[in-house]
């Protein structure tokens, strides 16, 4: 079954530039307030500079379009040249890119540009260890909305760029039903027909309610916090012939880490959902240094 008609892509790994636009104008506002009072008072006016961004460690690099755009919305006339592409692995010390222009400027964009290239590189870096450790198995790694407010289109981006995958970016784009919801209608018997042409994903927690809700035909059935030994048999029981027909996709998701990952992988679901993608935030190490 495609994943296309589930997830965002064959996840083409671009960014909704009015997006990006209101969020570094936001961030901008956020660090710059009034003015960079040291910078006026203390630089020439017109002192022009060059100044390179630096690794501090290795990395898969994220965000240097971003890191352009920030620079570029502080000044246009600022000359960015990038050495490094989007989507590459960097070495500790090799620069990334080289600004030349007007001090203030280079300096009044520094740590937004940064702030955003190292979360995003962070983000990326993490992802793609997920990916990697998975790599002989057809399972794809998915990431969950537990992101920085503001901050998720980016966020789910550097997922992408790393060879995962995004789950849904809004609640408007299926229906999920989960243990919360489950509770409030008194238990699966109790759902709902759904409208037919939503996306539909239903969550279960064990093997008793894997089998009702399998018979539901759902497109995913999530198998949340469920032992690897009773994966493994949901993926038998939906491999059975009679639901070859409906191949409802399932998702193991819970108390997932790089450490057993590749256990899960192995049971043979396709998807497996990480929340540590992005709530776990460490951004690389990165830094601007003047010439």
């Amino acid at each position: 079954m495609a994943y296309a008609k589930y997830f965002l892509s064959e996840n083409k790994p671009r960014i909704n530039p009015k997006t990006l636009k209101s969020i570094i104008e936001q961030a901008l506002i956020e660090d710059t307030g009034k003015g960079d009072l040291t910078t006026l008072l203390m630089l020439p006016k017109n002192k022009k500079i060059k100044a390179k961004i630096i690794a501090k460690e290795n990395f898969l690099l994220c965000g240097i379009d971003a890191a352009r755009q920030v620079f570029k919305t502080v000044d246009r006339r600022l000359s960015f040249i990038q050495r490094i592409k989007e989507g590459r692995q960097v070495r500790n010390g090799e620069v990334i890119a080289v600004i030349s222009g007007m001090a203030k400027s280079i300096l009044g964009a520094e740590r937004v540009a940064l702030n955003l290239l190292a979360l995003l590189s962070g983000i990326a870096t993490k992802t793609n260890q997920f990916v990697k450790k998975i790599r002989p198995y057809k399972t794809k790694i998915t990431d969950t909305r537990k992101t920085l407010p503001g901050l998720r289109e980016l966020e789910k981006y550097a997922v992408r760029i790393a060879g995962g995958y995004n789950h849904r970016m809004r609640l408007d784009e299926m229906v999920l039903v989960k243990d919360n919801h489950l509770k409030i209608l008194a238990g699966l018997t109790n759902l709902p027909e759904i409208t037919k042409g939503c996306k539909v994903e239903i969550e279960t927690q064990n093997l008793k309610e894997f089998r009702h809700v399998l018979n539901l035909q759902p497109d995913i059935i999530m198998l949340d916090n469920m032992r690897i030994k009773d994966i493994k048999e949901a993926v038998r029981i939906r491999n059975n012939t009679k639901f070859k027909k409906h191949k409802t996709l399932l998702e193991a998701s819970g108390g997932i880490d790089l450490g057993n990952i590749k256990k899960y992988a192995a049971t043979g679901v396709e998807i497996i959902s990480v929340g540590e993608l992005t709530d776990s935030l460490k951004s690389v190490d990165v830094s601007l240094e003047v010439i």
